[in-house]
């Protein structure tokens, strides 16, 4: 059985983002909350390469396209979203979570769902802006009658 494409490529943003994360961790950078921005290019990374081999598959539907594209985020921040809260509770649960938030955008005392929740919808708007902006990128390569196909 062969995986398709989407998840494969929402994998691979999840082991990138994955990595990113526990390598900022180990050099004692992980309080820079602007170093936190760069995982939006593994996004970025992993649902052009979805459309790239669309693409050469010769599958240049627009919508099709743009299915594909966001399934492919939304896999790999679900999947991060999901990895989060099992390394928040591995390295201490609540506890962890308020030396994040010190340093990040939560102020008061958030738990590990109220936190993953928001990095979620957080996510989900980051998938749809990546998919938008990739679409209108490779929009240009699709056959239509606006590009005089």
């Amino acid at each position: 059985m062969k995986l398709p494409k989407e998840l494969i490529n929402g994998f691979i943003i999840f082991i990138a983002i994955g990595a990113y994360f526990i390598i900022m961790e180990f050099l004692g950078v992980a309080d820079l909350y602007f170093l936190r921005l760069f995982n939006i290019l593994f996004v970025f990374y992993g649902t052009q390469k979805t459309l790239k081999t669309n693409f050469n598959q010769g599958n240049t539907v627009l919508a099709s396209n743009a299915s594909s594209a966001l399934k492919t985020s939304l896999t790999g921040v679900f999947l991060s979203i999901l990895g989060l809260i099992a390394y928040s509770y591995f390295k201490g649960g609540e506890a962890y979570i308020k030396s994040l938030s010190k340093s990040f955008l939560f102020g008061g005392n958030p738990s590990v769902m109220n936190y993953s929740i928001s990095l979620l919808f957080e996510g989900i708007v980051s998938a749809v802006i990546v998919t938008f902006i990739l679409m209108l990128y490779w929009d240009t390569r699709y056959h239509t009658d606006k590009h005089g196909a």
